[in-house]
C-alpha cells in the first residue's frame, strides 16, 4: 500500500495488517511516506536482504508493527535485527514453498521469528500471484504460526474455507491478500475486497453453524 486515500478505504474495511514494501526493485515499492498511514490495521514492513540500519530506521520512521525479511537473510542476521528492535516489533520471514521438503528451510528459524509467510515459488520475488499446492501444507510440522500467501483472489472464497477448516491449517493464522485485488501495483481494488471478505466471512459462519 502506498496511496493515502487506498490506505484509509481498505483499513475501513477492518483489515487486521497492511504491507508496505521497501524494496526499491518492487512495482509496489514505497518511495516516500503516504500522506495517511493506518490507525487500526497494523503496519507490515516488507525488506529484501536489507541491512539492518535502514531496517530499523524505517520501522522508526513508520512506527512498524512487523518486519517482514522477504529475501534469503540468514538466521543470523535475523537474530541482529531482533536484537536491535527487541520485542516491541515482530518478525516474519517468507519462504517459497513448492514441495514438503521446502519446510526444511525454515528449521533454523524457530524460535528466531514470530511468523512464517509461505508464498508461491516463482522468478520473482513475491507478488507473482500464482498458487501453490496448498496440500503440502499438511506436511508443515512446526509451532511457528504462518500466514497464507500465494495467489488468493476473488474467486478462492471456498477453496480457502475447505483449507482453513481441516486440521493441517491449525498455525494459519492470516491471509495476504494482494496482486490479484489491485487495480494497479500498490492500489486495491476496494470494492473487490470488501466483496471477497464478506463473502469469506459468510461461508466460514455457514460452516461454523452448521458444524454445531
Amino acid at each position: 500500500m502506498r496511496d493515502a486515500e487506498n490506505i484509509r478505504e481498505v483499513e475501513s474495511l477492518g483489515i487486521d495488517l497492511m504491507g508496505f514494501i521497501f524494496w526499491s526493485k518492487s512495482s509496489r515499492y514505497v518511495s516516500e511516506r503516504p500522506n495517511y498511514l493506518p490507525q487500526k490495521a497494523k503496519k507490515v514492513g516488507v525488506f529484501v536482504n536489507e541491512d539492518t540500519e535502514t531496517i530499523m530506521q524505517i520501522a522508526k520512521d513508520y512506527a512498524l508493527d512487523f518486519i517482514q525479511l522477504h529475501g534469503t537473510e540468514s538466521p543470523d542476521i535475523v537474530r541482529s535485527i531482533r536484537s536491535v528492535c527487541g520485542d516491541g516489533i515482530a518478525i516474519i520471514k517468507a519462504f517459497n514453498i513448492a514441495t514438503a521438503d521446502d519446510f526444511a528451510q525454515t528449521k533454523p528459524y524457530e524460535g528466531i521469528v514470530n511468523y512464517f509467510l509461505f508464498d508461491t515459488k516463482g522468478k520473482s520475488v513475491g507478488g507473482n500471484g500464482e498458487k501453490f499446492d496448498w496440500n503440502v501444507l499438511s506436511a508443515y510440522d512446526s509451532e511457528t504460526p504462518f500466514l497464507l500467501s500465494g495467489g488468493i483472489g476473488p474467486d478462492d472464497v471456498e477453496v480457502l474455507n475447505s483449507y482453513l477448516s481441516v486440521l493441517g491449517s491449525k498455525h494459519c493464522i492470516g491471509i495476504d491478500l494482494n496482486s490479484r485485488f489491485e487495480l494497479a501495483p500498490g492500489l486495491k481494488d476496494v470494492a473487490i475486497l470488501q466483496k471477497f471478505l464478506n463473502e469469506l466471512n459468510r461461508s466460514i459462519n455457514s460452516k461454523l453453524s452448521n458444524s454445531k
